[in-house]
């Protein structure tokens, strides 16, 4: 199966990276995978003190985005795009504007080590502001890490990004300057940029596509055999009702239901509360999805199972066959009158 885009943001500390990941993500679908920054124990120090603090500073950055971009970019392509507020390779650049000497000899070896297990974005977008503008959205941001950054580091990182670039290969670029553009508040610059990176997708060979659904609906359905495994749960319950000799009744199952199907919505909003908070923890959310299941999961699928025990119980006491159904129902032309119940 082929991958879906993976666009990832670049630019010095202030350019509205994370801003401009969001705003591509609800306009064409995609995933968003933020980096999680805050929880770098030595970044306040680091900024304070660069000297002392770079190579711990460095070195966990280094492997937090692996970790995280190791775990994420290839599963989530294969799903759908996927809009990155920043690019691996920005590690290389922070680390040879901070280190040097022997702790940068070792930074580089392990950098190219794990490099080569990160997926190459298709596009790339490298956003620009001066020195000054850099220094009034940190200012206006005011995060309590960043208000000892100072305006030669910014500058010097500026100047750093704009080199980098300029010998930058491995994705196609598209640079934008954003010095006199409000992506939060103009509209029509959010259009104009969401247009230019639709283009340059395009221009680098590189369409993007949208979550489809790969096999046609009636290829499943002729794959499905009679005498499966829903048929067999429903003559299942059949014969437990028997053993118990209980002759149910709709009315009542009718209420276990209802009562079942409110206790998988709690489960469930519990499931969305929990993605919520690790969502600033792992930076993606759909990472931070599969966390909430892992936590909620045994209490979920106890839930599933209870409402569909209550759902066999129906289909058996109305006589019907849930599977001839559920085919009859994506497929009216073989639509069948199966009855486990008699």
């Amino acid at each position: 199966m082929s991958s879906y885009p993976y666009i990832a943001i670049e630019g010095a500390i202030g350019v509205g990276k994370t801003t401009l990941a969001r705003i591509l993500g609800d306009a064409m679908h995609a995933e968003v995978l933020l980096e999680v920054f805050e929880e770098n124990p030595f970044l306040g120090d680091f900024y304070a003190d660069r000297a002392r603090y770079a190579f711990q500073t460095q070195v966990f950055f280094l492997l937090s985005r692996y970790r995280q971009q190791h775990r994420v970019i290839a599963s989530t392509i294969r799903r759908g795009p996927l809009v990155s507020d920043y690019l691996f390779a920005k590690d290389w650049l922070f680390a040879h504007l901070n280190l040097a000497g022997d702790e940068l000899t070792m930074y580089e070896r392990v950098h190219s080590i794990l490099g080569e297990q990160i997926p190459t974005p298709s596009l790339t977008i490298f956003l620009k502001a001066s020195t000054e503008t850099l220094m009034e959205r940190i200012t206006f941001r005011d995060r309590a890490y960043e208000r000892q950054i100072s305006r030669e580091y910014i500058d010097a990182l500026r100047v750093a990004y704009e080199r980098f670039f300029e010998t930058y290969t491995l994705a196609p670029v598209l640079a934008v300057d954003t010095e006199s553009m409000d992506l939060v508040r103009d509209s029509a610059a959010r259009s104009e940029i969401v247009g230019r990176v639709r283009s340059a997708l395009q221009m680098s060979s590189h369409q993007l596509r949208f979550p489809e659904i790969e096999v046609a609906t009636a290829d499943v359905i002729d794959t499905a055999e009679p005498g499966s495994r829903l048929q067999d749960l429903q003559r299942f319950h059949q014969a437990v009702d028997r053993a118990n000799h209980s002759r149910g009744d709709l009315f009542i199952d009718c209420l276990g239901l209802t009562s079942q199907i409110g206790e998988l919505a709690g489960s469930l909003r519990l499931v969305w509360d929990r993605e919520e908070q690790f969502l600033p923890q792992v930076g993606n959310r759909s990472e931070a999805r599969d966390r909430a299941l892992d936590a909620v999961g045994a209490e979920l699928q106890g839930r599933l199972a209870d409402a569909l025990s209550s759902l066999i119980r129906i289909a058996n006491h109305a006589g019907v066959d849930l599977e001839s159904a559920y085919l009859g129902r994506i497929d009216p032309g073989r639509r069948g009158k199966g009855n486990p119940s008699r």
